[in-house]
């Protein structure tokens, strides 16, 4: 894609702190960190969406976040990590090529996770049957 801005990276033409490659993947730097080390593995291949990404291609994909969250928490001293994948725009995606952030987490960085939601047991239930008829 031409001018999808994680393709201008890849081939170099927009800098980037890169921070690891691979014949599957580029980690860089997020330039609006979440915390120090927060960085994005970007698949080498054009995809809008974790959804649209091949299954062949996720192996390689989510061995580089494996590989770049290691180094990320050791380089940074951080105590965990999370691996996030926002999909589409309501899920707060904004640049529609498939990518992975690896944020770094320490003990007293303030962030808090998501909101919990009272989901009723039969309606779990009936979510739950959907979902199975869908993935049989």
């Amino acid at each position: 894609m031409d001018d999808c801005i994680f393709c201008r990276i890849i081939r170099g033409d927009i800098p980037a702190a890169k921070v690891y490659e691979d014949a599957d993947a580029v980690a860089i730097l997020d330039i609006q960190p979440a915390n120090p080390g927060h960085c994005l593995i970007l698949p080498k291949k054009h995809f809008s969406g974790l959804a649209e990404t091949p299954d062949a291609d996720l192996g390689g994909i989510f061995a580089a976040a494996k590989k770049a969250a290691k180094a990320a928490v050791q380089a940074v001293e951080a105590d965990g990590f999370n691996l996030i994948v926002n999909n589409g725009q309501v899920a707060g995606q904004v640049i529609f090529h498939t990518h992975i952030h690896v944020i770094p987490r320490f003990s007293d960085d303030g962030h808090r996770h998501w909101q919990k939601r009272e989901v009723p047991e039969e309606k779990m239930k009936e979510i739950a049957a959907k979902m199975r008829q869908l993935l049989a």
